[in-house]
């Protein structure tokens, strides 16, 4: 006989297929997309948006969920209870939404996000602004209706969307001690690195075909398994598409091979991540990542922390040479790169950011996008409020929009309550980072010889299999054996930057 949770596992199944299919389709829309199909693509996106809503928000579905629950006990697993929770979860989260809402949301963000690319270029905030208002407008609209069913405030029902349960009360204290110490511990890293002899430069320019290599062959030895998944360029580099096909992006400017490089790196933490959830449960709630917060620290804690750290830097020194027909001078050892892949320099842009002053770009946007989504900061106001932050923080001018509020993807997208993610995500990789060397001592010998199986198979046992069958705060918790803070960030910070550590 089919229980009612066997049934609900069917269902989620058959969700799982359509959100691979969206997946994909979005990866296309972002990646290879001719422009004149953007209309068409919204709408195809909305109506595999409006059916997934549909299957989730039928009437049966509630009546399966409450007669799992109340027949659960001891009938089933573990991992079962934990897959009928995050089912009620998402359950909760889709019955909030009329589903009208859901599919003008999707056409809205598409529009907005092809839109975004041509403002960008053209740094025309202007042009943009008609698209953005329209997805604010619908954003806050599903945040006050998830607000009411959730009982939360609307932005932390947004935050609640990309990382469960974490809500601003959490995060401002932390995000607090980052405000108070990040102005004087970025002025003591610069001030301690003028002190340095000057970085030789590397002189370019430097092919995108070889780039392009390097970066897949750094993927492979980092263990992404190219079978399933690929390497390709977008406007902004991200990771998506489906189940056990996993794509990632990066972009290529040929006078500079590190951004690319290191985009790469840090979109591979997050393809391992995405490679690395429970075979048995990909097709449920319960195997997928278990939020934004854990994504990030996965691709943070190898593009910052571990591929930019001196043992690293030993191994691929001549792999960059070799790739670029370098030769070998003081120029390109690794004494020298170490100095470029940890060199601090407040910049414009987010995601060239080093690891000191990224935090910095969070906390402006964070602070930003919840008065977006209050209505305490009008969109027209939104460019002169994102230069009057980056200028506080940073201490720079923003010289147009396209290096100020138009860079990122994000709010083109709807993803509001997403960004907070990336400086926790940056946190909790310290954490990791730390925990994994202490408990797997071979890690950093290992990197050194350019081997990271210790360090995934450290991460797949205590971070990548446990997926959503717990919070994130109790994954944290059990792998590091404390919650999270600023401290391991900071200490990682001082050590790196002002105490010079070899292996950091």
């Amino acid at each position: 006989m089919t229980t009612a949770y066997q049934t609900l596992e069917r269902h989620f199944a058959r969700l799982s297929s359509l959100s691979d299919a969206l997946g994909i389709l979005s990866w296309d829309k972002e990646v290879i997309m001719p422009h004149g199909a953007a209309g068409r693509r919204a709408d195809t996106l909305a109506t595999l948006a409006g059916l997934r809503h549909e299957i989730l928000t039928a009437p049966a579905m509630a009546d399966l969920l409450a007669t799992a629950e109340a027949q659960a006990g001891t009938a089933l697993s573990a991992w079962q209870k934990a897959n009928l929770a995050e089912m009620r979860r998402t359950h909760t989260h889709a019955t909030a939404l009329p589903g009208d809402l859901v599919e003008a949301l999707t056409q809205a963000t598409t529009r907005s996000e092809m839109a975004w690319r041509e403002a960008r270029e053209n740094s025309d905030y202007a042009s943009f602004l008609p698209h953005l208002t329209e997805v604010l407008n619908l954003t806050r609209q599903t945040a006050a209706a998830k607000a009411q069913a959730l009982g939360l405030s609307p932005y932390d029902a947004l935050l609640d969307s990309f990382d469960p349960g974490t809500r601003q009360a959490h995060i401002d204290p932390i995000f607090t001690q980052l405000q108070k110490d990040l102005p004087g511990l970025i002025a003591t890293v610069l001030e301690k690195q003028a002190s340095l002899p000057a970085m030789q430069p590397l002189q370019g320019p430097f092919a995108i075909p070889q780039q392009e290599a390097l970066g897949r062959r750094l993927m492979q030895r980092l263990g992404f398994d190219m079978t399933r998944g690929r390497l390709d360029v977008s406007t902004h580099p991200f990771c998506g598409g489906a189940t056990y096909d996993v794509r990632l992006t990066t972009r290529y400017q040929e006078a500079d091979f590190i951004p690319a490089m290191m985009g790469v790196l840090h979109e591979t933490g997050h393809a391992m991540y995405e490679q690395g959830l429970p075979a048995d449960w990909v097709s449920q709630p319960v195997g997928q990542a278990g939020g934004m917060t854990l994504h990030e620290s996965q691709s943070l804690l190898i593009e910052m922390q571990v591929c930019r750290s001196r043992a690293f830097v030993e191994w691929v020194a001549p792999h960059l040479r070799e790739a670029f027909s370098a030769p070998n001078t003081t120029t390109w050892q690794p004494e020298n790169l170490h100095r470029h892949l940890t060199h601090v320099q407040p910049g414009f842009i987010r995601v060239d950011a080093d690891e000191v002053t990224y935090p910095a770009h969070i906390l402006v946007r964070y602070q930003l996008e919840k008065a977006m989504i209050s209505g305490d900061l009008p969109l027209a106001d939104l460019p002169a409020a994102f230069n009057d932050g980056i200028h506080t923080l940073l201490g720079l001018k923003v010289p147009n929009d396209q290096h100020g509020c138009l860079q990122d993807i994000h709010w083109p997208e709807g993803l509001f309550g997403y960004f907070p993610c990336y400086a926790l995500g940056a946190m909790a990789a310290a954490q990791f980072r730390a925990a994994a060397y202490k408990q797997a001592p071979d890690c950093a010998t290992a990197v050194a010889n350019g081997d990271f199986g210790p360090l995934m198979h450290w991460l797949r046992t205590n971070v990548h299999s446990r997926a959503s069958s717990a919070s994130m705060p109790q994954i944290l918790n059990d792998a590091t054996g404390s919650p999270l803070t600023a401290e391991a960030y900071l200490t990682h910070i001082r050590r790196r930057y002002l105490d010079r550590a070899p292996d950091a």
